[in-house]
């Protein structure tokens, strides 16, 4: 079975749209490669069930692609969107909201949505937090969730001030002034061929107004649910993950911890042992 028309025309609209931004913002010591934030479909006309798989704050894509080959070896069609702001500039970044991101993901969901009767909706990180607002705002449309590495409670000191700095920086703007703002701090990347070098402080207080939507819809969740999370994660307290799945109401729900010292836990050899918890999942799951 080949794509539909109006499939394939709303994803040359994301393709479009990204190559739009990508020209619009680009900075040849900062923007990546344009393949590393093209969103992508990896199809399988014969398979109905599809996964939607979101990639975290600061990455794209690509972040996913082991994931997304992983998944699509299995069975899966899945649809990998670009979250408005990556994929160009930390700069592009810092003037998006969460509103935005979830924008993308959800004409995401409409791409899959022609090509999948069953969709799980699956995340790492930021996507993870991403995945999880899907489920709470679309009860009945997703058949099993994955959320990795979701940032409830951060470990790094400085993301407790992301939003009294934001706010002075607005000040300092509506003066008409650069002096004294800070409206980048460093990031320590996992992927450095993949993510920005520097997170906007505007992109941790979206996180933060995200999550706090999410958490008080987390008893909403019912729906058979994959909670991961890396036992050493220096950027995220793998708290998170057990207060999101002590909070979820789902018959079905898995919590698993994976010992490993980096955030990121979804690329290379630690990504195979959260492969398999997420096959296994699954395979209950359908």
């Amino acid at each position: 079975m080949t794509i539909s028309a109006q499939c394939q025309m709303l994803i040359d609209n994301e393709l479009q749209l990204f190559k739009r931004e990508f020209e619009l913002h680009y900075q040849a010591e900062e923007t990546k490669p344009e393949n590393i934030g093209q969103p992508y479909l990896l199809h399988r006309p014969e398979s109905k069930r599809g996964v939607l798989l979101i990639h975290g704050l600061m990455a794209a894509p690509e972040e996913v692609r082991e994931w997304a080959e992983y998944l699509f070896d299995q069975g899966y069609t899945v649809y990998a969107p670009r979250m408005a702001g990556h994929g160009t500039t930390a700069q592009d970044l810092s003037n998006r909201t969460m509103e935005e991101w979830v924008g993308s993901v959800n004409r995401a969901h409409e791409i899959l949505k022609h090509c999948c009767d069953q969709i799980t909706v699956a995340g790492f990180s930021t996507g993870g937090a991403i995945a999880l607002q899907q489920a709470i705002s679309k009860p009945d449309q997703f058949k099993a969730l994955i959320s990795i590495s979701a940032p409830l409670k951060f470990k790094k000191f400085s993301a407790h001030f992301a939003e009294p700095v934001n706010h002075w920086n607005r000040v300092l703007t509506k003066l008409g002034t650069n002096k004294g703002k800070k409206e980048f701090v460093t990031n320590h990347a996992d992927n450095p061929h993949i993510n920005y070098l520097k997170c906007p402080v505007n992109g941790i207080v979206q996180i933060k107004r995200l999550m706090r939507g999410v958490v008080k819809g987390l008893p909403s969740i019912r729906i058979p649910s994959l909670i991961v999370h890396g036992t050493e994660d220096p950027k995220v307290d793998v708290q998170s993950s057990r207060d999101i799945y002590q909070a979820l109401t789902s018959q079905i729900k898995v919590h698993k911890e994976i010992n490993f010292h980096l955030h990121g836990i979804i690329r290379g050899e630690v990504a195979k042992e959260v492969f398999n918890e997420v096959g296994d999942f699954l395979q209950s799951a359908h």
